[in-house]
């Protein structure tokens, strides 16, 4: 019974930490929630691409997607409509100014050198063929040397191999670097540099720490394969999202109350305990939507209540096995045991069964799915945790390992307990999970 106790206080350590997370750091709501904007793209020709094939808009969606997401907008919505077109969803963006910015910016990032005139003056600058394509990675570093922050530029091995022919071609010249056609920089190339990495300092006492980010989340999220044109756009007022907000909540709390009245009216005592489980499990669920940095939407929503429908039937497993148990005639202390033992292998091969359709789902879905999977996902797998570990503990601790004095309280007649197993066999069960009479 010792242990029993230190795993009651783990359970309750547990859920402390769970509620200060979920104060300090609540689950974010998606556009259907908190609003947002809404803009509707259609794909343009270019004179390298004629057509606007299947694969170029899943080309051209994948990299708004890992463009959007690249600049920290979470559970943005990207999906196909029509032939040409795509719908961006970004929640908590109400400004469509910066919404655009966030889809359109092109992200070219040119190295070029020097056309000098007669008297060696510098007219203009000319591609080198070294670009944003040949870039591997960005990061931005503090600039010793300027006092602001610097981008640093790590190239693939084409782009370490032509930057090192050109710095040995430069060597005394400089080398202008662009940005979205804006002259960032020109340093002038004091020796070879080899090993495929370089920096952009910016002007003046360099760049803030916000222009560096930004430029940097640009750069790592990659240019479009043809430019999209937004042809229409809207917002998603916070008032809608409120309301949707409220009859999820409402919604949400009306189906696991009834679950909760089901649950005492059909199992008693082990139904109230199974109450107080669920409330732990979804103190707990939330508190791992926060770390996993998981958005809710009402398609999120929907998958946590399903994923409570799915613990309170492990539960159910439970119990019915426990109630075979009694009947049969094994003490109180076997019965909770044996009917864990039992329930286990179907739990395992439900929950099992969900999570790999989820996993299916998260990788071939569009966002919508995806966070309805993640989240069903995650509450399955901690449904074990809560069926298995917290019930059982609580059960034991209530009722203790002695006899069923009051049927009643699992729902039974006095009539339907059996005449019990040797005490012997009773003897062993306790000495199997370490309790001493």
């Amino acid at each position: 019974m010792k242990n029993k106790k230190i795993l009651f206080v783990a359970i309750l350590i547990i859920v402390l930490v769970s509620a200060i997370t979920i104060m300090k750091k609540p689950p974010s709501l998606g556009l259907d929630l908190v609003g947002g904007t809404r803009l509707l793209l259609e794909a343009q020709t270019t004179d390298t691409v004629k057509e606007i094939t299947p694969q170029v808009m899943d080309s051209l969606r994948y990299s708004i997607d890992r463009r959007v997401n690249a600049l920290g907008v979470s559970e943005t919505t990207v999906q196909k409509s029509g032939e040409k077109r795509l719908i961006v969803e970004i929640p908590n963006v109400s400004d469509p100014e910066q919404a655009r910015k966030y889809v359109g910016e092109t992200a070219q990032l040119e190295f070029k050198q020097p056309v000098y005139d007669a008297n060696h003056q510098i007219i203009e600058w000319e591609p080198t063929g070294l670009t944003g394509k040949n870039l591997r990675s960005a990061a931005f570093n503090p600039d010793g040397q300027k006092g602001g922050y610097a981008v640093s530029l790590v190239f693939d091995n084409e782009g370490a191999k032509l930057f090192a022919d050109l710095t040995a071609k430069l060597v005394g010249q400089p080398m202008a670097i662009f940005f979205n056609g804006k002259l960032e920089s020109a340093p002038v190339i004091q020796t070879v540099i080899t090993g495929g990495q370089a920096q952009i300092t910016g002007g003046g006492e360099g760049f803030s720490a916000e222009e560096a980010k930004e430029m940097v989340d640009f750069l790592n999220a990659g240019a479009l394969p043809v430019p999209a044109e937004i042809i229409e756009e809207n917002v998603v007022g916070p008032t809608l999202g409120s309301d949707s907000l409220h009859k999820s909540l409402v919604a949400g709390i009306l189906g696991i109350g009834l679950v909760w009245i089901y649950m005492l009216i059909f199992y008693r005592a082990p139904g109230l305990i199974a109450d107080i489980a669920l409330a732990i499990y979804a103190i707990i669920l939330f508190a791992a939507f926060a770390l996993f940095n998981v958005t809710l939407t009402l398609a999120g929503i929907a998958g946590f209540i399903l994923s409570v429908g799915m613990a309170v039937d492990a539960n159910i497993l439970i119990f019915e096995r426990t109630k075979e148990e009694l009947r049969s005639g094994r003490t109180l202390f076997t019965a909770i045991n044996s009917g864990f033992d039992r329930a286990f292998t179907s739990i395992f091969d439900s929950n099992m069964t969900t999570i790999i359709t989820c996993v299916i789902l998260y990788i071939l879905g569009t966002s919508i799915v995806k966070g309805f999977a993640l989240t069903l996902a995650i509450g399955v797998a901690l449904s074990m945790f809560s069926a298995i570990t917290v019930t059982k503990n609580f059960m034991h601790l209530a009722f203790g390992t002695g006899n069923l004095k009051y049927p009643w309280l699992f729902g039974l007649k006095k009539e339907e307990i059996g005449q019990g197993f040797a005490v012997e066999e009773t003897k062993r069960e306790k000495a199997k999970f370490g309790v001493l009479d």
